[in-house]
């Protein structure tokens, strides 16, 4: 079972371990793991750099311009370094994993560069980089889900918290990197995850948010993630529930039944769209058609008329055409999102530029989430 004795971050004179974090909120969640890690390893966390004897840049490369900010960051570090030699400086993440050993060398060379998979790894990482060596763990695992391991909660409000329930993805969407930076899909043990729920309720948290690329597809023995859902909420009727994020090929009606009859289990899903027009569908390789994905949202209406939905969405994919992109557009309006998180790449056609893609956006509604 999980060890949910250490909460909060250690304090006290020693090593010092600064974490700056980038990307999702699974980014988040594996801050907390790491910390947990170099903790029993002897190092303090801190949040003053310039304290710091190590500094870890937890990255993300879900797009070019997050990872350029990295490279900026890795610029700033230069700067410390000159004036304090012996910091190490380390990439952990989805960037550590897709560009592996590069990350070691020229001018902006880090010392420590480890994937998603290898944070058990990084006290050895560590003690390469400080015998003057490099520290490189990019393997990637199939069975790796850091169940065990009670996150050292690094949020400042003492409410709310994440809870990773699974980890990689089997979708191989054709614009996405997280298969290949993540790895396979593969799904923690539900105790762990219900123990770990239930610690943080203990601990004064009133809202808790279960975390995976596509948790919809979540299933250890006989639980699947309608099961794992009640289970946690039953833990207390003042705990709050949440998930993130949900695939419309996997969601399902004894999901939306668990919901609905659950008071405490919030009445917001996030159903990532990308795309109103089912031949773009097919191009990013989604598996689901614009008609599937209008059933799904009929279906939420149906269980729960007050849910909000949120949705991602890109614009300019390539192939689209403007009658593609009309359709998007058209389905904005047909489901009336909450909220959209809008991507606008670059290589769309000059014409189809912010074309109506604010100004059609529904009217945001009132309801409590």
């Amino acid at each position: 079972m999980i060890n949910v004795n250490n909460l909060r971050p250690l304090t006290g004179d020693g090593r010092k371990l600064f974490i700056e974090t980038y990307g999702c909120q699974m980014n988040v969640g594996d801050s907390e793991i790491v910390v947990a890690i170099m903790q029993k390893e002897g190092y303090f966390y801190t949040d003053r750099i310039e304290e710091a004897d190590i500094i870890l840049i937890n990255t993300c490369s879900i797009r070019d311009n997050a990872e350029q900010r990295i490279w900026g960051r890795l610029t700033e570090m230069r700067r410390l370094r000159k004036r304090k030699p012996t910091l190490l400086v380390g990439v952990i993440g989805c960037m550590a994993e897709r560009l592996k050993e590069k990350l070691t060398e020229g001018e902006l060379a880090v010392d420590i560069v480890a994937g998603p998979d290898a944070y058990r790894d990084l006290p050895r990482l560590v003690r390469e980089a400080e015998g003057g060596g490099k520290g490189v763990n990019t393997l990637l695992s199939q069975e790796e889900t850091y169940a065990e391991i009670a996150p050292v909660r690094l949020d400042k409000n003492g409410v709310s918290a994440y809870i990773a329930i699974m980890r990689g993805c089997n979708n191989f969407c054709s614009y996405c990197v997280v298969p290949y930076t993540r790895g396979r899909e593969r799904s923690r043990d539900a105790a762990t995850i219900i123990s770990e729920a239930r610690s943080l309720f203990e601990n004064g948290y009133r809202e808790v948010t279960l975390l995976g690329q596509n948790v919809n597809s979540y299933r250890t023995g006989d639980v699947n993630f309608p099961a794992l859902l009640k289970a946690v909420a039953e833990i207390s009727p003042l705990l709050r529930v949440r998930f993130a994020t949900s695939h419309p090929k996997d969601m399902s009606d004894e999901l939306l039944e668990v919901m609905a009859s659950m008071p405490n289990i919030c009445r917001a899903i996030h159903l990532p769209a990308q795309s109103g027009s089912t031949v773009m569908l097919e191009r990013m390789n989604r598996k689901y058609t614009r008609q599937w994905y209008l059933d799904r949202v009929k279906a939420i209406r149906h269980y729960m008329p007050d849910c909000a939905i949120t949705t991602d969405l890109i614009a300019g994919f390539t192939g689209e055409t403007e009658e593609d992109h009309k359709q998007t557009l058209s389905l904005m309006e047909e489901v009336g999102y909450e909220f959209a998180f809008c991507s606008n790449i670059q290589s769309v056609p000059a014409h189809l530029h912010n074309a109506t893609w604010v100004t059609t956006y529904p009217k945001m509604s009132k309801r409590h989430v």
